[in-house]
């Protein structure tokens, strides 16, 4: 048995296309600004990709580069200038910020509405009610991945190994409202293979290398892998790996996302959905994103 291969490209595509149609009936373009403080070579490549996709949906896009000595209060006040501007729909802050930069404090100075990568207090608050609220990227590009198979998951067994705010946590938010049973591990988490192997849904999201082995598959399941770490290759320079060994893991499998090419395109696809879901708040055409 060959596990089928979720193609991200593929879907992202769609959700693009959805979301350039919808940005075309607006009276206004969606604004996006992106703020990126430091010299990480990673994060400049991330932002230059979401920025371009922006663009090519039509948006009004900025970039704030910030050096990486930049004080706390000065990132607070590109924030704030940002919150209080009509064209920008969407804020967008570039993680990781440097050491000295209190993440939590300059994420929740952003506008809840504003907040394209649903990592605001609010929006966390409403994810876990069910009550709206612009979604974290990651997390819901994996749900539209899942739905692309099993589109109701009532009762699935879906198991997360991972518990960040920016992944793990509102990924298993998002399956509970989903009616899926689900299992949350974490770092002090006691054989997490024995867990992962009861999965009909599992998502690897620890950015450790091959941590997922075949063995921890349940035949047939479905297999998210968000992990992305750059390692060097033999010959020179990088390849992108992810969580799971993808070569023991399409033998038992049912359904597995590539890296790269599963998770990574759908990231940037919601945070165009999100930014015209904002645009769409902000402008009157739709009651909560």
């Amino acid at each position: 048995m060959t596990a089928q291969i979720i193609d991200g490209r593929a879907l992202a595509r769609k959700v693009l296309e959805d979301v350039g149609k919808g940005a075309a009936q607006l009276a206004r373009r969606p604004g996006l600004a992106v703020i990126i403080a430091g010299d990480d070579p990673a994060s400049h490549v991330y932002v230059r990709n979401k920025v371009r996709r922006a663009e090519e949906l039509g948006f009004l896009t900025e970039t704030i580069q910030l050096p990486d000595d930049i004080d706390e209060g000065a990132v607070l006040d590109e924030v704030a200038t940002l919150n209080a501007r009509d064209e920008i729909d969407g804020i967008l802050v570039q993680l990781p910020l440097p050491e000295h930069v209190n993440t939590l404090r300059v994420m929740a100075a952003v506008d809840p509405a504003k907040d394209v990568d649903g990592l605001h207090a609010l929006n966390a608050g409403r994810l876990t009610q069910g009550s709206g609220g612009l979604i974290p990227c990651t997390p819901s590009g994996c749900m539209k991945l899942i739905q692309s198979i099993i589109p109701d998951l009532t009762g699935f067994h879906a198991v997360v190994i991972g518990s960040s705010n920016i992944v793990g946590k509102p990924m298993a938010a998002l399956l509970l409202e989903a009616k899926a049973t689900v299992t949350q591990t974490h770092i002090h988490t006691r054989d997490t293979r024995f867990i992962a192997r009861g999965a009909d849904i599992l998502i690897s999201a620890v950015g450790r290398p091959g941590l997922v082995r075949g063995d921890w598959i349940k035949p047939r399941a479905i297999v998210i892998d968000v992990g992305t770490t750059r390692v060097p290759k033999v010959e020179g320079g990088y390849r992108i790996v992810g969580d799971v060994d993808f070569e023991e893991a399409r033998d038992v499998a049912g359904a597995i996302t590539p890296v790269p090419g599963g998770v990574g395109p759908m990231t940037i696809a919601c945070l165009m959905e999100n930014t015209l879901n904002a645009a769409l708040v902000r402008q009157g055409e739709l009651v909560s994103a």
